[in-house]
């Protein structure tokens, strides 16, 4: 009888403190082997011949943390019965189509069914396997070729869960995405649907998107949401982080970090904004976010920030031709970035954000006439490197305070992303809610249908940046951009997948 294990897989160059764990140790057996693997786009079914045997393993569970059980459902050698190639095409989910044989050898089998199928792959591929027992467990180390590049691999399997679990975590590989064996030889060779994750640390809030990859290279959402954590709370320039917004953040990024490993996703990158730029001990909680979460963060530049919100928002929306500009405002810093098309001109960031001014003009209640006088004021000279440019063809907004305004003015009671991009925002609106929260508490506030509660606070702060930039660029409107730096760093990072080897 056959006793089913939980498996637990990843891919990668280098793995760390685990590559001394196995250094240490002496192989208790390695072994080098051609193998030909089966690959499917819509299936991550484990289907290879190794010694000439059909070998099909199918995906019977994963539990809550990600483990996976996989059963034996074939194993037999060439030629096969056409009653077996269907029990296959099954198995990768995909639809048979009629079979004129009544047995197939192997060649048969790539030339006639997989070559002619777009949906399927034939993947020759090189193994050498260095195979460990530890903490109880099989544990391997493999290096894998195929004819489209290489990489290294680590498997750990047992009936116990909890014990591959433990084994995984005493090698300092719980952070490290779980991956099995088709989907990593199909990131590697770039076939069918890969999943990523991005998540975006800014001064309010952050931000989690993870989209599939599809083999025609475009890219369809899986998951997009945001949690307010006010990190930048209380920050002055060149001050430090509070322990609380620290602790806040770290554990927004190790759910969203766990969140996306659950839902498969073969890479994970994160970087932080304005807020970690200035911050006196950012070091620090990079440091401990990449302890708690298992991501390293990343403090990329203004400028960075810039380039990256552009791709999102022309590759997310149809725009005219000619002059564009595109801005977020974000919590604690604005971007710009001016071009046409594709093409960049210029690009710039300025420490101009809604948490930022919140706290500098007190803008969190409600605001007398002259308090928000001086606050668009203020912001005006903090925005004057917009003075003087020519009005772009196309302003184009992102971040939350702009798609809150665009959600206000839907009276969107559940966000829907759909409603909001693309939305056109003019002076008239914009004026409107300034007035709706200026006379308003952040508790009043948080009673207006499409607000975001947890931005109750910070929302005319960002209203203003908005009204300001429309003022100083002579637009009288924007469009409104749902993606933002998060859907730019996706698909910057992984446009062609990530380097596995």
């Amino acid at each position: 009888m056959i006793v089913p294990r939980w498996e637990w897989r990843t891919f990668g160059e280098d793995f760390g403190a685990a590559e001394d764990a196995f250094a240490a140790l002496e192989a208790e057996r390695v072994m080098e082997s051609d193998e030909l693997y089966l690959l499917a786009e819509e299936s991550d079914a484990s289907v290879k011949i190794r010694d000439a045997l059909m070998d099909v393993k199918h995906l019977e569970e994963v539990d809550d943390d990600g483990l996976e059980q996989w059963v034996p459902v074939m194993k037999g050698s060439f030629p096969i019965a056409a009653a077996d190639v269907a029990a296959v095409l099954g198995v990768l989910r995909v639809a048979a189509t009629a079979l004129e044989r009544d047995v197939y050898s192997l060649d048969d089998l790539v030339d006639e069914v997989m070559r002619p199928n777009d949906a399927l792959l034939a993947v020759e591929v090189h193994k050498r396997r260095s195979r460990y027992t530890i903490g109880g467990c099989m544990a391997e180390l493999s290096e894998v070729r195929t004819d489209k590049g290489s990489t290294r691999t680590i498997a750990v399997e047992f009936e116990d869960p909890a014990r591959v679990l433990e084994t995984v975590r005493s090698l300092g590989l719980a952070a490290h995405a779980n991956v099995c064996m088709a989907r990593g030889l199909k990131t590697l060779v770039g076939f069918g649907t890969t999943r990523y994750a991005a998540i975006d640390v800014g001064t309010n809030s952050v931000k989690l998107h993870v989209g599939d990859r599809h083999a025609d290279g475009t890219w369809s959402t899986v998951a997009d949401r945001a949690v307010v954590t006010r990190l930048g709370e209380g920050l002055q320039a060149g001050g430090s982080l509070a322990l609380e917004p620290m602790q806040r953040t770290t554990e927004a990024i190790a759910e969203m970090a766990d969140e996306s490993r659950r839902a498969g996703a073969v890479a994970i990158v994160a970087v932080g904004t304005a807020g970690l730029r200035a911050a006196a001990n950012s070091t620090a909680f990079v440091d401990a976010a990449e302890a708690r979460a298992g991501v390293r963060v990343e403090i990329i530049l203004g400028e960075e920030e810039g380039r990256l919100a552009y791709l999102a928002a022309t590759s997310g929306l149809r725009l005219a031709r000619g002059s564009l500009c595109v801005f977020d405002t974000g919590g604690g810093s604005s971007q710009f970035t001016f071009g046409r098309g594709g093409e960049v001109d210029e690009q710039f960031s300025v420490p101009v954000g809604a948490a930022r001014l919140t706290e500098r003009f007190g803008l969190a209640g409600t605001v007398s006439d002259e308090a928000l006088a001086g606050a668009l004021e203020g912001i005006a000279a903090e925005l004057d490197s917009l003075t003087d440019r020519p009005s772009p063809d196309q302003l184009v907004g992102m971040g939350g305070a702009v798609t809150n305004l665009a959600a206000v003015e839907h009276e969107l009671a559940t966000y829907d992303p759909d409603v909001v991009h693309g939305t056109r925002l003019d002076r008239a609106e914009v004026d409107r809610q300034i007035e709706l929260y200026r006379t308003r508490t952040a508790d009043e506030r948080r009673a207006v249908v499409g607000l975001q509660p947890n931005r109750a606070e910070v929302i005319l702060a960002g209203a203003c940046v908005v009204r300001t930039v429309l003022t100083k660029l002579g637009c009288e409107s924007l469009v409104v951009s749902d993606r933002g730096l998060r859907h730019g760093l996706i698909a910057d990072r992984f446009a062609l997948g990530p380097p596995v080897g």
